[in-house]
């Protein structure tokens, strides 16, 4: 599939940002103490909103904030400044609104797939009849109706992210909050998981903020994207740099890898990620050599 013209596409993202603000993230800061007594601030005054039905992802360098930035959100840590708003409200702590993937497997191993998905049902009221119903929707959703009855350790790294997916949706959050989590797949699986990232997306009634290192994969599945800066002299702290429309059509394709608009959408944001920053001097190391006579490396 070709990309429509950029009226088309400009249109799509104008009727996107239309839609109600669900998630939004005002003035957020994080600060972590120090064995010295002092603190690293690890964000600052990040602001952006996310919109009912978007699919947005978050990418930046190491350091930047990131983790920080998910974990706030997910209600897994305080922010130490500003908020985070839910329908324009503020809120904290875990919700069944905001279900959260994470990048490790976090499967129970000693439950089958059915009863992974089961489990948080089951911890929030529902009966074992209604809760077997319903987790057994999610995992034909995902693909896995027959694994339903396997254990975690036979399945493969993506099943069981996919086995994750389906937990986390099983409560029917509005947001679902991603944490790097094809992160550790291989290639080949990485971009079928993303394909199946993106049909689940289109057929619930969701909003997706998922973080990423990877350029490829944040410009493929988004909507928009919040580009992180990593602390440097001028701003010793992780920022917002700025957030980037995705200028592609939907369904998106392989083809569109390389496709002028990706390919200008990467370079922008690599020229936002890899701003020249003078390095600082460093200690030099002890010459240790280990090396035989003749064997320099020239």
């Amino acid at each position: 599939m070709t990309d429509v013209p950029n009226e088309s596409i400009s249109s799509r993202l104008a009727k996107l940002k239309s839609q109600p603000v669900v998630l939004g993230i005002d003035n957020l800061g994080k600060t972590y103490p120090r064995p010295d007594g002092s603190t690293t601030t690890a964000l600052a005054k990040v602001s952006f909103s996310v919109h009912r039905r978007e699919f947005m992802t978050v990418i930046g360098p190491s350091g930047c904030g990131k983790s920080s930035l998910i974990r706030i959100l997910a209600g897994l840590e305080d922010a130490t400044s500003g908020q985070m708003l839910l329908d324009g409200k503020p809120d904290s702590g875990p919700c069944p609104d905001r279900g959260m993937v994470f990048q490790g497997y976090t499967l129970f191993p000693w439950l089958t797939v059915l009863k992974n998905v089961m489990f948080g049902l089951k911890m929030g009221g529902m009966g074992f009849d209604q809760a077997r119903s319903e987790a057994l929707q999610w995992i034909d959703l995902v693909g896995l109706t027959k694994f339903a009855d396997v254990y975690p350790h036979q399945l493969s790294g993506g099943m069981k992210q996919r086995v994750a997916i389906a937990r986390a949706l099983a409560n029917k959050p509005r947001i679902l909050l991603m944490d790097e989590p094809f992160g550790a797949l291989d290639a080949q699986t990485r971009a079928q998981m993303q394909a199946y990232l993106l049909q689940i997306w289109q057929n619930v009634n969701l909003t997706v903020l998922f973080i990423t290192h990877d350029l490829d994969e944040a410009i493929y599945l988004a909507d928009r994207i919040a580009v992180l800066g990593a602390p440097t002299p001028d701003i010793p702290h992780g920022h917002l740099q700025e957030i980037i429309d995705v200028p592609l059509a939907r369904p998106r394709t392989p083809e569109q890898f390389t496709s002028e608009p990706f390919l200008a959408t990467k370079r922008r944001i690599e020229g936002l990620i890899h701003k020249r920053v003078v390095p600082t001097m460093v200690e030099p190391l002890p010459m240790i050599k280990l090396t035989q006579v003749g064997d320099e490396v020239v």
